[in-house]
C-alpha cells in the first residue's frame, strides 16, 4: 500500500517530444497524491522543459542523481542507460514503460497493425504503472516558460497580431515536408489573410528554413520572420504559446505547441498515427497520404526515401494545407 505522501522518481532521458508527453503522467501522479515528492531525471539539455513545473519537486541529470530510496520508481525510458542508472537507487516499487518494439516492427516491415499499438504514448506511459491507477483529467501536455521567455516572445509579437508558427524541421528527412511545399503554403496564407509567420526550429533546421525563404517573393517575405537557430527551447515555447496556429512536421516542437492548446496542422510523412505520437488532448488536423503501401517505412524516420519517390510528403499538397489554415483564421476574423 503506497503512502499518502510517497517519494517518486520519474526517469525519461530524451527527447523533446517524449519528455513533454510524460507531463500528463506527472500531473496525474500529483493529483493522486497531493503530498507526493516527485523527482525527475533527464539529460541536462532537456531540464528546461521541466523547469517551473509545479508538480515536480526536484530535477536531476544522470550525472547528479544521488543514491537513495524511493517509494516508487518509474522508468519511462526503459533503455540500457536508464536501467544502469537506476541500479544506484532503491525503490519499493519499480515499473518500466513497455515500448512494444515488436509491434512497431510488424507495422513497419509487414504492415500488420496491432490494436494495442494505436493508443497515445501518454496512455502507454500510464499503463506501465500497473496497479497504480491514475485518474484521466482530459487535459494535455504542459510547459511553463519563464517570465523572461514570455518577455522575449512579447518583444516579437505585438498585441492583436495573428500569428502562424511553422515548425519546418525534423531530425529525419522523411519527416520533413519539402521546402517548396512550405513556401507555397505560406505564400497562399499570406496572400489570403494578414498573418505574421514565424519559422521556428533549432540550428539543425536552419537549412530547411533558408530553403523556404529563398522561394518566397519580396511581398511574402514582409510577413515572414525566420527565427530558426536563434531561440532557446523555452523561448520557442513562449513564442508557440503566442501563436494562434502552428503548421508542423512530426517533431518535438509539435508537442511543445500542443502544451499550449494551439490549433495544430500536422504533417505526417513516414510517420504513422499508430505509433502514438499525435498531439495529445489538443485540437489538430492531420495531413497524410493514406493507402501508400510503403508507409510507414520506419518508426523514427529515415535519411532518404527507400522508394525514391517520397510520395508520403510530396503528395500532401500545399493548396490543401493552406486552405485549412485560411479557414481557421477566417473563422475568428
Amino acid at each position: 500500500m503506497m503512502e499518502e505522501a510517497p517519494s517518486i522518481l520519474v526517469v525519461r532521458l530524451s527527447s523533446i517530444g517524449d519528455i513533454i508527453l510524460t507531463t500528463p503522467v506527472v500531473r496525474r501522479l500529483k493529483a493522486k497524491w497531493p503530498g507526493a515528492v516527485i523527482e525527475y531525471c533527464t539529460r541536462p539539455e532537456f531540464l528546461c522543459l521541466l523547469s517551473g513545473n509545479p508538480h515536480i519537486s526536484v530535477l536531476h541529470t544522470p550525472e547528479t542523481l544521488p543514491g537513495g530510496s524511493y517509494d516508487l520508481i518509474i522508468d519511462l525510458q526503459n533503455s540500457r542507460r536508464s536501467r544502469t542508472l537506476l541500479r544506484r537507487v532503491e525503490g519499493d516499487v519499480r515499473v518500466r514503460y513497455r515500448k512494444a518494439n515488436w509491434k512497431k516492427w510488424l507495422l513497419v516491415h509487414l504492415k500488420l497493425r496491432v490494436d494495442a499499438l494505436s493508443s497515445s504514448v501518454v496512455e502507454r506511459y500510464q499503463a506501465a504503472l500497473g496497479e497504480v491507477v491514475l485518474q484521466d483529467d482530459a487535459l494535455g501536455c504542459e510547459l511553463f516558460p519563464s517570465e523572461e521567455d514570455a518577455l522575449f516572445a512579447s518583444s516579437l509579437i505585438a498585441p492583436g497580431e495573428r500569428v502562424l508558427g511553422v515548425a519546418c524541421g525534423a531530425r529525419h528527412f522523411t519527416k520533413r515536408w519539402p521546402p517548396e511545399h512550405f513556401a507555397e503554403a505560406i505564400r497562399l496564407v499570406a496572400d489570403g489573410e494578414k498573418v505574421k509567420v514565424l519559422l521556428l526550429g533549432g540550428k539543425d533546421d536552419r537549412q530547411n528554413a533558408l530553403g523556404i525563404m529563398d522561394r518566397l517573393s519580396e511581398k511574402t517575405l514582409e510577413s515572414v520572420h525566420d527565427l530558426t537557430g536563434t531561440c532557446t527551447l523555452m523561448q520557442t515555447g513562449a513564442l508557440l504559446r503566442r501563436c494562434d496556429a502552428v503548421l508542423t512536421n512530426d517533431t518535438g516542437l509539435m508537442h511543445e505547441a500542443s502544451a499550449f492548446s494551439r490549433r495544430l496542422f500536422v504533417l505526417f510523412g513516414s510517420s504513422d498515427a499508430s505509433f502514438g505520437f499525435l498531439p495529445y488532448n489538443t485540437p489538430f488536423e492531420l495531413f497524410e497520404v493514406p493507402g501508400l503501401s510503403c508507409r510507414p517505412c520506419s518508426h523514427i524516420g529515415r535519411e532518404r526515401c527507400p522508394e525514391k519517390h517520397f510520395r508520403c510528403m510530396r503528395d500532401i499538397l500545399p493548396e490543401r494545407v493552406a486552405g485549412s489554415i485560411l479557414a481557421f483564421f477566417r473563422s475568428f476574423a
